[in-house]
């Protein structure tokens, strides 16, 4: 068997498998080889039709439209075979058809089904497919000639080779000043747009498709903002051929094109005019696109425009990547499921993602009024009250006396602080022995073990000033906030510090920030909480804007004080780079002990720490990309200190009850000034707890004068 005519074509598209193909047996009678044909068809499947003449063999395959004819040319007296086949190769259906001729010299009459079936099957691995996947490519660049979106594909090396009309319209280049062109790059000298383009080719050389929004500039000199998809074609073994690019228009009314996987601020240049192989720079002309639709009743319609919104920022959080997906998830979703994630959208909108709303019930108004005096900032600001500090806060620190050095400590003292390692360490014997200034003979034990003065750079004169001057304006009025829980914040952060796991996971820098914050981390507290002053409309409240009041204050006030007097300024001597990057840590680990952030920072350690390392096997420890990103040391940092903060509770029991105490007690003198001021009672006492707590008090009480540690006395004492 010989083929009269064929057509081979070789091209990168993907094969469409098509069964049922058809096949044209034009034979003037009825035989065994036209029989063995047939049944062959029928055994692999083909639809086969038998034409007798030439007028009914073109007409059946203009009907059809027939993959593979097979002519019978081994006798001339009934029909011109050559003339048959060009007949219907004249016709435009044909152009995609494989023609077979069966000739006796080279194919005997053979009426073996199998004979047949084979040479059908060898056909359609060889040239039936062949011609499939160049009828389907010519389908695919029909479509793509009508399409509605802008379409280039380019070599692997970025060479333009195809643009279709849509793109033509969009740019407005004709596709003869684009094809066999070169794309350019973006200006070398904008770091940031190079390191995104590297970030993008990395993407798609890795054979991953990349999408998001960018600016191109059309042939007029304007710039336009589209939505791009780019997706990589592989050959043969794998590697990379073509680069397939898909745009779309964003704006107003194509609304639709807000939804993507995932944005990114890229700039894409087309030149004015094109060089082969000629890669040039030139100046970015960047335009944010504003939000311009007008509320519309619709749901789609919002979500819409608060993309539109979105997107016109430069810098993306996070957090937008995830509005983006999930908008994205809402177009396919049913109505029900679109409703349900566009009730997550407004949740995830909101600034406190992390702060608990509690449930409140009806028939237990007071808890909702204890926890949330505790957990939020509680602003119901009654006018004309205003709350003043107590203590000066210029108060000379001059009568104080401390310690020349180290060696000059008090013996009594000294033997306390050679037990400060240990985590029972009893704080409040240092209180006494220091007559109420723990904080600054424990400031330069703790201090010359992690080297701090070394690391600044200051000498410890200017230390011992420091310390002095911090531990002045605390309050030691203040029950418990006072230099005494300073002081046992800066224990427990040494003793963390001091733990394998969270060495490795921070350098000296964050040592020393931690160090410093616990020691000035509620400095100057006036022993009322952030309600408080809201409420009371101090002038705190009024300078912070009602925000972490006291924690701003703190973090503030310790650097004025340092920067003060030169004499205590431990920071004068640091490099500027370096100290800016220790006072930031510093505010940071400072504003974490507010408790309105208190369930953002936990949950933030969870999900980017704790799962990690759980998740890792038993024996393993932390992984170095675990501990040591930036992002990670900071929520290593935040809860470091958070812990210390209240760690009282973790303290031997002894601690743990004189802490109790004296916090309740701070409570309580805030609740007695909140009646006497007329202001709302943060954390109501409710009479029909008195009873109970007082009770309850006098039991632990009593307990703790009988020296007993566990939760009961003894029988014969009860």
């Amino acid at each position: 068997m010989t083929k009269v005519f064929s057509q081979s074509c070789h091209i990168k598209c993907r094969t469409i498998v098509e069964k049922n193909k058809r096949v044209l047996l034009v034979f003037a009678k009825e035989d065994s080889q036209s029989d063995g044909f047939w049944w062959a068809c029928d055994r692999a499947g083909y639809r086969c039709n038998i034409a007798r003449t030439p007028e009914s063999a073109l007409e059946c395959f203009l009907d059809k439209h027939h993959e593979i004819i097979i002519i019978d040319s081994r006798n001339s007296r009934y029909f011109d075979a050559e003339s048959v086949c060009r007949s219907i190769r004249a016709t435009k259906p044909s152009e995609h058809t494989v023609i077979l001729a069966i000739v006796p010299q080279i194919f005997a009459e053979n009426n073996s089904i199998m004979a047949c079936y084979n040479e059908l099957i060898q056909l359609e691995h060889g040239e039936v497919r062949s011609q499939f996947k160049l009828r389907t490519c010519n389908s695919l660049f029909t479509a793509l000639e009508h399409c509605q979106e802008a379409v280039e594909i380019t070599s692997e090396d970025h060479v333009i080779q195809y643009v279709n009309p849509a793109f033509e319209r969009m740019m407005g280049y004709h596709k003869g000043e684009l094809i066999g062109k070169e794309l350019t790059e973006l200006p070398k000298s904008d770091k940031n747009r190079a390191d995104l383009l590297d970030t993008i080719n990395m993407c798609i050389k890795k054979g991953k498709e990349w999408q998001g929004i960018y600016y191109a500039r059309r042939k007029a000199g304007d710039n336009i903002q589209q939505h791009v998809k780019i997706t990589p074609v592989t050959g043969q073994g794998g590697k990379i051929r073509h680069f397939v690019s898909i745009k779309r228009l964003c704006g107003e009314n194509q609304k639709q094109l807000w939804v993507i996987g995932e944005a990114c601020d890229y700039i894409f240049l087309l030149p004015d005019s094109f060089r082969h192989k000629d890669r040039r720079k030139e100046s970015v002309d960047v335009r944010s696109i504003a939000s311009r639709g007008s509320e519309a009743p619709s749901l789609q319609n919002r979500r819409y425009s608060s993309m539109a919104r979105i997107h016109s920022m430069t810098i993306e959080a996070p957090i937008t990547k995830v509005i983006n997906i999930i908008n994205a998830a809402q177009e396919n979703s049913p109505v029900t499921v679109a409703e349900a994630l566009d009730r997550v959208l407004e949740i995830l909108r909101t600034t406190e993602l992390y702060s608990p709303q509690l449930g409140t019930k009806d028939d237990d108004p007071h808890t909702s009024d204890l926890v949330g005096g505790l957990m939020t900032d509680g602003l119901r600001r009654l006018s004309g009250n205003e709350y003043v500090f107590s203590k000066n806060m210029t108060d000379s620190h001059s009568q104080m006396v401390v310690p020349i050095t180290l060696n000059d400590i008090p013996p009594q003292i000294a033997q306390l602080l050679d037990m400060e390692e240990q985590w029972d360490f009893n704080i409040f014997e240092l209180e006494t022995a220091t007559h109420k200034r723990p904080l600054t003979y424990l400031g330069l034990k703790i201090f010359a073990q992690f080297r701090v003065c070394e690391f600044l750079s200051c000498s410890e004169a200017s230390l011992r000033s420091w310390l002095q001057v911090i531990e002045a304006n605390y309050h030691a009025s203040n029950s418990y906030h006072n230099s005494t829980h300073a002081a046992d914040v800066l224990h427990a952060t040494a003793h963390f510090l001091r733990k394998e796991r969270v060495k490795g996971s921070l350098d000296q820098l964050d040592e020393v920030a931690a160090l410093i914050a616990a020691t000035v981390h509620d400095v100057d507290h006036p022993g009322r909480t952030n309600s408080f002053l809201c409420n009371a409309g101090s002038e705190l409240a009024i300078l912070y804007n009602d925000t972490a009041v006291l924690e701003s204050h703190h973090a503030a006030l310790a650097f004025q004080l340092t920067g003060r007097d030169n004499k205590c300024n431990i920071f004068k001597n640091m490099e500027r780079t370096q100290f800016r990057a220790l006072r930031q840590s510093i505010i940071d680990m400072v504003l974490a002990t507010e408790m309105t952030r208190h369930f953002e920072h936990v949950s933030k350690f969870v999900n980017s720490i704790n799962k990690p390392i759980a998740s890792e096997s038993s024996d393993c420890d932390c992984p170095a990309s675990i501990k040591n990103s930036p992002e990670n040391r900071l929520l290593i940092k935040r809860m470091l200190i958070k812990c210390a903060d209240v760690a009282n509770p973790c303290r031997p029991l002894e601690l743990c009850i004189e802490w109790a105490g004296r916090i309740s007690e701070e409570y309580f003198a805030q609740t007695d000034e909140e009646k006497r001021q007329g202001l709302p009672v943060v954390m109501p006492v409710l009479p029909n707890l008195i009873q109970h707590l007082a009770e309850n008090y006098k039991y632990w009480k009593t307990l703790d004068e009988m020296k007993f540690k566990g939760l009961r006395p003894p029988q014969d004492l009860s």
